[in-house]
C-alpha cells in the first residue's frame, strides 16, 4: 500500500473533488448560526437534523448579495431563515469542506417568510386572537398613555412634542424597550408586563390616587423595511391580542402592515399618526362638548325669556288686583276695628266704621 504524508493525502482528497464536483451548486437551507466579521459574513447551514456545514460569504460577494437580499425581501438574512444559495465547494487542508456563497435567490425566502407569515395569521385566527383587541372599548377621552419605544428614536421625540403642543393634558411614561433585530420581540413583550404589573398595584385599594392607564402605544419611528419582522412574531401577537388594555400601533413604515397591525385595536402608519389621533379624539369630544354647552346656553335663555313672560304676566295680574287701582275706578272697601266687612250681618246700629277711599278714608257711624 501507498504511504503518503497528511499533506499529499489531502491534496488528493482536493483533486478528487475538483474532477467529480460542479463548479456550483443551488442549496436549500436553513441558517442556524451568523456572524460577521472583517467584512465577512460567517454561517451554519442545517438541514433539519440531517445535515450541517460551515459557510461563507466572503466580503467581495456580501454587499451585493445581502443588498439585493434585503431590497427583494424587505428583511435582513438572519438565524431561522430558510433560504436558496449558490455555493461553491471549498477544501482546506486544514479546515476541511466548506460552502462559499456566490449567490442567492430572494424568492424562495421571500415565499417561505410569507408561508410563515399566513401560518401566524391563521393561528391567531385559530386561536380567536385576531380581532381580540376590538372588543376592548376605547376611552373618549385617551390622556394617561403608557408608550412602548426606544428612548432615543426619532419617532419616540416626535410623538412627544406632537402631544405637548396639543394643549391638552396629556401625561405619557415611557417603557423603553428594543425595537428591532432578534430581542425585540422578547424586550416589548417584557414592557407591557410592565405596565401590567404598575396597572394591577395602581388598582389596589391600598392606592389612595390610582393613576391607571388608558391605553398603550407602541411606536418605532422609521428604520429599514427589514427591521419589521419582529412584529410579526405569533406570541408578541398574541400577547398584544390578549392585553387587558387597548393597543394602539405606529410602527413608522408606510408600505407594509405588520401583524402587531393587525391584531392592534388602532393601527397607524407613525409615530405621529398615533399622535394626530389621540389629539383629534380630543378635539372632537372639545367640539361635543362646546355644541352642548351652546344648546345648553340656547335652553337657558328660552327658558329664562318664558319665565320672564310669565312673571310680567303674574304682575299684570297683581296689578290688575291692587285695592289702589280699584279706589281708582270708584270702589270702596268697609271696614271695622280693621276688619273687612262682607256683610250687612256684621254690623250692629252705632258702629262705626271706615270707609276706605282713592285719596282718603271717611269714619261713618251705622244708624
Amino acid at each position: 500500500m501507498e504511504t503518503l504524508t497528511l499533506t499529499e493525502l489531502c491534496a488528493h482528497i482536493g483533486e478528487a473533488l475538483d474532477s467529480c464536483l460542479a463548479p456550483s451548486y443551488w442549496v436549500k437551507a436553513e441558517v442556524n448560526s451568523l456572524s460577521e466579521k472583517g467584512g465577512h459574513m460567517y454561517l451554519d447551514l442545517v438541514d433539519g437534523k440531517t445535515a450541517k456545514m460551515r459557510a461563507t460569504c466572503w466580503a467581495g460577494n456580501k454587499e451585493l448579495l445581502m443588498a439585493y437580499f434585503e431590497s427583494e425581501t424587505g428583511q435582513r438574512l438572519q438565524v431561522g431563515m430558510s433560504v436558496l444559495v449558490e455555493v461553491e465547494i471549498q477544501w482546506h487542508a486544514v479546515y476541511g469542506i466548506s460552502l462559499s456563497i456566490v449567490g442567492i435567490d430572494p424568492s424562495y425566502t421571500l415565499g417561505d417568510i410569507a408561508r410563515q407569515r399566513q401560518r401566524t395569521i391563521a393561528q391567531l385566527q385559530a386561536d380567536g386572537l385576531l380581532e381580540a383587541q376590538q372588543l376592548l372599548p376605547l376611552p373618549t377621552l385617551i390622556r394617561r398613555i403608557a408608550v412602548i419605544s426606544s428612548p432615543n428614536a426619532a419617532g419616540y421625540e416626535d410623538f412627544k412634542h406632537q402631544l405637548d403642543n396639543s394643549g391638552y393634558p396629556f401625561h405619557t411614561q415611557l417603557f423603553a424597550a428594543t425595537m428591532q433585530g432578534e430581542s425585540a420581540a422578547k424586550s416589548i413583550i417584557a414592557a407591557l408586563e410592565e405596565i401590567s404589573n404598575l396597572q394591577t398595584s395602581k388598582q389596589s385599594p391600598k392606592d389612595s390616587n390610582p393613576q391607571t392607564y388608558d391605553s398603550v402605544v407602541i411606536i418605532r419611528g422609521g428604520g429599514a423595511v427589514s427591521d419589521l419582522s419582529c412584529f410579526d412574531d405569533y406570541t408578541l401577537c398574541a400577547v398584544c391580542a390578549q392585553y387587558e388594555l387597548p393597543i394602539l400601533t405606529g410602527i413608522g413604515h408606510t408600505r407594509d402592515v405588520s401583524i402587531l397591525d393587525m391584531v392592534a385595536h388602532e393601527a397607524l402608519k407613525t409615530p405621529t399618526a398615533v399622535a394626530e389621533f389621540l389629539i383629534h379624539r380630543m378635539d372632537a369630544q372639545k367640539a361635543r362638548l362646546d355644541d352642548l354647552l351652546m344648546r345648553l346656553r340656547r335652553t337657558a335663555d328660552r327658558q329664562i325669556l318664558i319665565r320672564r313672560h310669565r312673571i310680567e304676566m303674574l304682575e299684570q295680574r297683581l296689578a290688575a288686583c291692587n285695592p289702589e287701582r280699584i279706589y281708582r275706578m270708584g270702589y270702596s272697601l268697609l271696614s271695622k276695628n280693621g276688619k273687612i266687612i262682607r256683610s250687612v250681618q256684621d254690623l250692629q246700629t252705632g258702629d262705626v266704621i271706615t270707609t276706605h277711599l282713592a285719596d282718603g278714608n271717611v269714619l261713618s257711624a251705622v244708624l
